[in-house]
């Protein structure tokens, strides 16, 4: 068994399934001792159709859900079957959205003064 505290574990990326009407992500859990753990995490298709989430940034949006039920357990999370919420997307793509750059007008008033 893979011990969360004292051993180094290392989260992997398996691959996907679209399963009905998710996609799911595979992970695997290894610990320093070689032992595995499978963890899946689904994301809605709708979440994709309605372009609430990219297909690229899937794995990672998962991957960051893994982490937060890790960090909230001592040992492993009683559950290796996670969906990500709408809300957990929504702050994603608010986290991750291009940054705004000043317009053309806003610099050329700047390199005039």
């Amino acid at each position: 068994m893979v011990d969360l505290v004292g051993d180094a574990v290392v989260l992997q990326y398996v691959g996907f399934e679209s399963r009905g009407a998710v996609r799911e992500y595979a992970f695997t859990l290894r610990g320093s001792d070689g032992a595995s753990i499978e963890y899946f995490v689904t994301i809605a298709n709708d979440a994709f159709l309605a372009h609430r989430v990219r297909y690229q940034d899937a794995p990672d949006i998962c991957s960051l859900r893994l982490h937060r039920e890790f960090a909230t357990q001592t040992d492993h999370p009683p559950s290796t079957r996670f969906s990500v919420t709408d809300a957990e997307l929504a702050d994603y793509m608010a986290a991750h959205a291009p940054k705004t750059k000043p317009s053309a007008s806003a610099q050329r008033e700047d390199s005039a003064i």
